[in-house]
């Protein structure tokens, strides 16, 4: 069970891990039908294996997906959170197949508080990665966040 941690709860530099979970085929079909993009790299198994990947890889759009998915409770903020504010430098290192087993590392970058002090904005990197420790996408989370009431 998990502690709903505050602004001034964090400490920058600190680190959390989530649990792994594996891709399912179930997943890339559900990706191809939300997206609409059935390109054969994606949804046709005799032409992915003819292909430099040599096997269908998910869309780069579900790994981020996934990754914010993951990172959603590290750390957990509960009702602190008012928006995510954007990705920043996200990068696709490695593609994703059904089968990989994936988990996020996240670190807090920075933080600091808003103009009025009210709120405060938190940098976090998101780094998805496989089973045998390839990263297969990272970049930069910003978040806004409540601050407690009094917050200096």
């Amino acid at each position: 069970m998990s502690t709903t941690m505050g602004f001034e709860d964090l400490t920058v530099g600190t680190t959390w891990r989530s649990a792994s979970r594996t891709l399912t085929e179930a997943e890339l079909s559900w990706s191809c039908m939300t997206s609409g993009d059935w390109h054969p790299i994606h949804a046709d198994a005799e032409f992915a294996a003819g292909s430099p990947a040599g096997q269908r890889m998910f869309q780069g759009s579900y790994g981020i997906h996934v990754a914010m998915g993951m990172a959603t409770h590290l750390p957990e903020l509960g009702a602190t959170v008012i928006a995510a504010l954007g990705l920043n430098h996200w990068k696709f290192c490695a593609p994703l197949h059904v089968n990989d087993t994936v988990h996020v590392e996240v670190a807090l970058l920075a933080k600091r508080a808003t103009s009025d002090g009210k709120r405060g904005v938190l940098e976090r990197s998101i780094r998805l990665l496989k089973s045998d420790g390839v990263v297969a996408q990272e970049g930069v989370l910003s978040t806004l966040v409540l601050r407690k009431e009094g917050a200096t």
